[in-house]
């Protein structure tokens, strides 16, 4: 039976979703933006590699300080930092200011509303307020809300054509990072009106108060309590393992996901409004890929429905460089997107479920960093095979890593279906 959803994680949900309507926009407008300044595809793949890794160093320091000082004040920053840096890229477009503002916004990276480098303290916060027998259909649902906010967000990044008359060229985009500013604006209250003094959820005392089933043994055959050290060790294993899986995956998606709206401007030669259309119905199906993934990873465990799901969108991204026309690359873009990123929430609730929630943080930081530190990498390696017309290579690349990464997932993951430890076996 479903257990109801605590309230605050529901202001938290609600915050994901107003918070990715604005990154739903960015994934559309940030790269015309820039082209519209005449930047590169080099140069553009190149900020959105340094926002990356700005990130990724950020991520790291969030995960521990939330660990120790609480999670509520690292939001309220990062929703601070957006305001601030979307009234920048309105007010300077043409020194380091608008370099800045990007890079330290993570605009254009798509993160279906997760709250950018200060994730870590984001989810470690929903998996303190979600037993963790319900982490995999809840984070499912709470990314197909972020993916529902992207897919409203990539209509409004589309329709910068309505406006040009009376803001021509690249100022046509200057009213969505208003709405940035204050979509972000909103989310401070709501997250100032949210009290972070709550219990932890109730199934999830292990590992003080491990089952006798995963229970180690004593010499005499009879379960006896871990120690610290050796719930340490298996707690920075699972860590390992994931960091080391996650470092392909972010590669992969590195290489095509930020750099979609100037591919498909560049290959067919459409406007916005297309490419904002074919976004949100992409994101508008990852939504509901999302609740469906959750409810696969209900009936056959998380990983498995990981597995299957990311293999069928590696194979539809090889075909997405051969098709003719921008319809037909349309349609299987949608599909791959909605196939690929409807994982998120079981792939999230599986990485806040490897630790304590003393490391939880910690545990979402390592999650997120080995992720985002390869993925930074990815669209100045994009960005320079487009500038040599080398329009195909990126997609066979990432093709190739899903695929590996799809196998080293289940392999590494699948004795985490098997039992129900929050700590994978070693």
């Amino acid at each position: 039976m479903q257990a109801k959803i605590h309230p605050q994680a529901k202001r938290l949900m609600l915050v994901r979703g107003l918070r990715s309507i604005g990154q739903g926009a960015m994934v559309v407008d940030l790269a015309l933006y820039l082209r519209a300044l005449n930047w590169s595809a080099t140069a553009i793949g190149t900020i959105l590699s340094a926002g990356g890794l700005f990130g990724a160093a950020l991520i790291l320091v969030v995960g521990v300080l939330s660990d120790r000082y609480g999670r509520k004040r690292f939001l309220l920053v990062y929703e601070a930092l957006t305001v601030l840096c979307s009234v920048i890229a309105i007010w300077d477009t043409h020194t380091i200011f608008l370099a800045l503002a990007i890079i330290i916004a993570g605009f254009g990276r798509g993160q279906s509303g997760a709250a950018g480098p200060f994730s870590p303290a984001e989810q470690a916060w929903m998996a303190r307020l979600v037993p963790r027998s319900e982490r995999g259909r809840v984070f499912s649902y709470n990314s197909a809300i972020g993916f529902l906010g992207m897919a409203l967000g990539a209509v409004i990044g589309g329709s910068t054509q309505l406006w040009q008359n009376k803001f021509p060229g690249y100022l046509a985009f200057h009213p969505v990072f208003m709405l940035i500013a204050l979509i972000s604006l909103v989310c401070v209250l709501i997250i100032a009106s949210i009290s972070e003094a709550v219990d932890e959820a109730s199934d999830d005392a292990y590992p003080t108060a491990p089952s006798a089933q995963i229970a180690p043994l004593d010499r005499t055959g009879n379960t006896r309590a871990e120690s610290e050290s050796e719930i340490w060790r298996k707690e920075n294993w699972a860590m390992f393992k994931l960091g080391l899986i996650n470092a392909l995956n972010g590669l992969a998606i590195g290489m095509t996901g930020p750099m979609m709206a100037y591919w498909f401007a560049a290959r067919y030669h459409v406007d916005a409004a297309a490419i904002g259309s074919t976004m949100a119905v992409a994101f508008l199906l990852t939504s509901v890929s999302s609740v469906l993934n959750g409810l696969l990873a209900a009936r056959f465990g998380m990983v498995t429905a990981v597995t299957w799901v990311r293999i069928v969108g590696a194979i539809l991204i090889l075909f997405l460089p051969l098709s003719p026309n921008f319809a037909i690359a349309a349609v299987i873009y949608v599909a791959r997107n909605a196939l690929n990123r409807g994982t998120q929430g079981a792939r999230s609730a599986l990485g806040a479920s490897l630790t304590r929630d003393k490391r939880r943080g910690f545990a979402t930081s390592i999650n997120a960093f080995s992720m985002r530190i390869t993925s930074s990498i990815g669209p100045t390696i994009a960005g320079y095979l487009l500038d040599m017309n080398q329009f195909a290579l990126p997609f066979y690349i990432t093709a190739g890593l899903q695929f590996i990464y799809a196998g080293a997932y289940q392999k590494m993951f699948r004795s985490y279906e098997r039992d129900e430890s929050p700590v994978l076996e070693g």
